[in-house]
Protein backbone atom coordinates (compact mmCIF):
# COMPACT_ATOMS: atom_id res chain seq x y z
CA UNK A 1 0.00 0.00 0.00
CA UNK A 2 1.43 3.40 -1.00
CA UNK A 3 1.57 6.52 1.18
CA UNK A 4 -1.74 7.84 -0.15
CA UNK A 5 -3.42 4.47 0.41
CA UNK A 6 -2.08 4.31 3.94
CA UNK A 7 -3.44 7.77 4.66
CA UNK A 8 -6.87 6.88 3.32
CA UNK A 9 -6.86 3.67 5.36
CA UNK A 10 -5.98 5.62 8.50
CA UNK A 11 -8.80 8.07 7.91
CA UNK A 12 -11.30 5.30 7.22
CA UNK A 13 -10.23 3.61 10.44
CA UNK A 14 -10.74 6.79 12.43
CA UNK A 15 -14.16 7.27 10.88
CA UNK A 16 -15.11 3.69 11.68
CA UNK A 17 -14.50 4.32 15.39
CA UNK A 18 -16.61 7.47 15.38
CA UNK A 19 -13.97 10.13 15.04
CA UNK A 20 -15.35 11.56 11.80
CA UNK A 21 -18.00 14.15 11.45
CA UNK A 22 -21.18 14.93 9.77
CA UNK A 23 -23.41 17.88 10.47
CA UNK A 24 -25.73 17.07 13.35
CA UNK A 25 -29.41 17.97 13.51
CA UNK A 26 -30.42 21.33 14.86
CA UNK A 27 -30.35 21.22 18.63
CA UNK A 28 -28.64 17.84 18.61
CA UNK A 29 -25.08 16.82 19.39
CA UNK A 30 -22.39 19.12 17.99
CA UNK A 31 -20.92 17.97 14.69
CA UNK A 32 -17.72 15.96 14.92
CA UNK A 33 -14.65 17.03 12.94
CA UNK A 34 -13.96 15.69 9.48
CA UNK A 35 -10.81 13.57 9.27
CA UNK A 36 -9.20 13.91 5.89
CA UNK A 37 -5.92 13.16 4.15
CA UNK A 38 -3.95 15.62 2.07
CA UNK A 39 -2.18 14.77 -1.19
CA UNK A 40 0.44 12.06 -1.52
CA UNK A 41 3.84 13.07 -0.09
CA UNK A 42 6.47 14.23 -2.54
CA UNK A 43 9.95 12.76 -2.28
CA UNK A 44 13.10 14.58 -3.29
CA UNK A 45 14.85 13.30 -6.47
CA UNK A 46 17.92 12.39 -4.45
CA UNK A 47 17.26 10.91 -1.02
CA UNK A 48 18.81 12.96 1.75
CA UNK A 49 21.04 11.20 4.25
CA UNK A 50 18.78 10.50 7.29
CA UNK A 51 21.69 10.79 9.73
CA UNK A 52 22.61 14.26 8.42
CA UNK A 53 18.96 15.31 8.49
CA UNK A 54 18.69 14.31 12.16
CA UNK A 55 22.02 15.94 13.03
CA UNK A 56 21.11 19.32 11.59
CA UNK A 57 17.53 19.36 12.88
CA UNK A 58 18.82 18.29 16.29
CA UNK A 59 20.14 21.83 16.74
CA UNK A 60 16.56 22.98 17.19
CA UNK A 61 15.86 22.72 20.92
CA UNK A 62 12.41 21.42 21.80
CA UNK A 63 10.29 20.64 24.79
CA UNK A 64 9.38 17.02 25.49
CA UNK A 65 5.91 15.56 25.85
CA UNK A 66 4.19 12.25 26.47
CA UNK A 67 0.99 11.81 24.48
CA UNK A 68 -1.48 9.49 26.23
CA UNK A 69 -4.93 8.02 25.59
CA UNK A 70 -7.31 5.94 27.71
CA UNK A 71 -7.59 2.22 27.21
CA UNK A 72 -10.09 1.46 24.46
CA UNK A 73 -12.72 -1.28 24.68
CA UNK A 74 -11.04 -4.65 25.05
CA UNK A 75 -7.70 -3.17 26.16
CA UNK A 76 -6.26 -3.48 29.65
CA UNK A 77 -3.83 -0.56 29.65
CA UNK A 78 -3.87 3.03 28.42
CA UNK A 79 -1.64 4.09 25.55
CA UNK A 80 1.23 6.54 25.51
CA UNK A 81 4.42 7.53 23.70
CA UNK A 82 7.18 10.12 24.03
CA UNK A 83 6.84 12.95 21.50
CA UNK A 84 9.05 15.94 20.70
CA UNK A 85 7.08 16.98 17.61
CA UNK A 86 4.32 18.95 19.32
CA UNK A 87 3.12 22.50 18.72
CA UNK A 88 0.25 24.88 19.29
CA UNK A 89 -1.61 25.51 16.03
CA UNK A 90 -4.68 27.72 16.39
CA UNK A 91 -6.25 29.99 18.98
CA UNK A 92 -9.74 30.08 17.47
CA UNK A 93 -10.67 27.28 17.49
CA UNK A 94 -8.09 26.07 20.01
CA UNK A 95 -6.00 23.46 18.18
CA UNK A 96 -2.68 21.71 18.81
CA UNK A 97 -0.72 19.26 16.66
CA UNK A 98 1.69 16.40 17.10
CA UNK A 99 3.52 14.22 14.61
CA UNK A 100 3.76 10.44 14.86
CA UNK A 101 5.52 7.84 12.73
CA UNK A 102 3.35 5.75 10.43
CA UNK A 103 5.01 2.67 11.93
CA UNK A 104 4.04 3.58 15.51
CA UNK A 105 2.23 0.77 17.32
CA UNK A 106 0.78 3.28 19.80
CA UNK A 107 -0.89 5.60 17.29
CA UNK A 108 -3.61 3.08 16.24
CA UNK A 109 -4.60 2.80 19.90
CA UNK A 110 -4.84 6.59 20.25
CA UNK A 111 -6.84 6.73 17.02
CA UNK A 112 -9.14 4.04 18.38
CA UNK A 113 -9.72 6.10 21.54
CA UNK A 114 -10.33 9.27 19.49
CA UNK A 115 -8.92 11.44 22.31
CA UNK A 116 -5.53 12.19 23.83
CA UNK A 117 -3.72 14.23 26.46
CA UNK A 118 -0.40 15.95 25.81
CA UNK A 119 1.70 15.84 28.98
CA UNK A 120 4.42 18.52 28.86
CA UNK A 121 7.26 17.05 30.90
CA UNK A 122 9.08 18.94 33.57
CA UNK A 123 12.83 19.08 34.25
CA UNK A 124 13.85 15.86 35.96
CA UNK A 125 11.34 13.70 34.07
CA UNK A 126 13.85 12.50 31.47
CA UNK A 127 13.67 8.93 32.83
CA UNK A 128 9.93 8.97 32.27
CA UNK A 129 10.47 10.20 28.72
CA UNK A 130 12.86 7.31 28.05
CA UNK A 131 10.36 4.82 29.47
CA UNK A 132 7.62 6.04 27.13
CA UNK A 133 9.99 5.91 24.17
CA UNK A 134 10.41 2.14 24.50
CA UNK A 135 8.19 0.02 22.26
CA UNK A 136 6.40 -3.04 23.61
CA UNK A 137 7.00 -2.44 27.34
CA UNK A 138 4.38 -1.64 29.97
CA UNK A 139 5.05 2.08 29.87
CA UNK A 140 2.69 2.85 32.74
CA UNK A 141 4.31 0.45 35.23
CA UNK A 142 5.04 2.45 38.38
CA UNK A 143 3.84 5.70 36.80
CA UNK A 144 1.50 7.87 38.86
CA UNK A 145 -1.34 9.37 36.86
CA UNK A 146 -4.95 10.49 37.08
CA UNK A 147 -7.68 10.79 34.40
CA UNK A 148 -7.62 14.10 32.53
CA UNK A 149 -10.88 15.97 33.17
CA UNK A 150 -12.33 16.07 29.66
CA UNK A 151 -11.24 12.81 28.03
CA UNK A 152 -10.04 10.52 30.81
CA UNK A 153 -6.63 10.21 29.15
CA UNK A 154 -3.75 9.67 31.59
CA UNK A 155 -2.53 12.93 33.10
CA UNK A 156 0.94 12.16 34.46
CA UNK A 157 1.97 13.39 37.90
CA UNK A 158 4.62 16.09 38.05
CA UNK A 159 4.22 17.49 34.54
CA UNK A 160 4.69 21.18 33.84
CA UNK A 161 1.41 21.44 31.89
CA UNK A 162 -1.18 19.32 30.10
CA UNK A 163 -3.52 19.71 27.13
CA UNK A 164 -6.59 17.46 26.91
CA UNK A 165 -7.88 16.96 23.35
CA UNK A 166 -10.23 15.26 20.93
CA UNK A 167 -8.76 14.07 17.61
CA UNK A 168 -9.80 16.70 15.04
CA UNK A 169 -8.04 15.90 11.74
CA UNK A 170 -5.22 13.67 10.50
CA UNK A 171 -2.94 14.61 7.60
CA UNK A 172 -0.15 12.76 5.81
CA UNK A 173 3.41 14.01 6.12
CA UNK A 174 5.89 11.72 4.41
CA UNK A 175 6.72 8.88 6.77
CA UNK A 176 4.71 10.55 9.56
CA UNK A 177 1.13 11.53 10.26
CA UNK A 178 0.20 15.02 11.44
CA UNK A 179 -2.48 14.69 14.11
CA UNK A 180 -4.46 17.81 14.99
CA UNK A 181 -6.43 17.89 18.22
CA UNK A 182 -9.16 20.23 19.38
CA UNK A 183 -8.42 21.35 22.92
CA UNK A 184 -11.15 20.44 25.40
CA UNK A 185 -9.30 21.42 28.59
CA UNK A 186 -5.81 22.34 29.71
CA UNK A 187 -3.84 23.42 32.73
CA UNK A 188 -0.51 23.75 34.51
CA UNK A 189 1.02 22.41 37.71
CA UNK A 190 -0.17 24.06 40.92
CA UNK A 191 3.39 25.34 41.42
CA UNK A 192 5.59 26.41 38.47
CA UNK A 193 7.60 23.53 37.03
CA UNK A 194 10.62 24.14 34.78
CA UNK A 195 10.33 22.39 31.40
CA UNK A 196 12.40 19.43 30.21
CA UNK A 197 14.31 20.33 27.03
CA UNK A 198 15.94 18.21 24.33
CA UNK A 199 18.85 19.40 22.18
CA UNK A 200 21.34 17.49 20.04
CA UNK A 201 20.42 14.15 21.58
CA UNK A 202 20.64 15.29 25.20
CA UNK A 203 18.16 16.41 27.85
CA UNK A 204 18.59 19.77 29.53
CA UNK A 205 16.94 22.51 31.55
CA UNK A 206 15.83 26.02 30.72
CA UNK A 207 17.87 28.95 31.98
CA UNK A 208 16.46 32.46 31.61
CA UNK A 209 18.66 35.15 30.07
CA UNK A 210 18.38 38.40 32.02
CA UNK A 211 17.93 41.58 30.02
Amino acid sequence: MGHAGMAVAAVRYLRSVGAATSAGPAGGSPARPVLRAVGAPEGSPERMDPAEFRRVLGHFATGVTVVTAPAAAGEERPAGFACQSFASLSLDPPLVAFMVSRTSTTWPRIANAGVFCVNILGAGQDAQCRAFAVSGADKFAGVEWSPAPATGSPLLAGVAAWVDCTVHTVHTGGDHLVVIGRVDDLGTADEPVAPLLFHRGRFGRFTAVDG
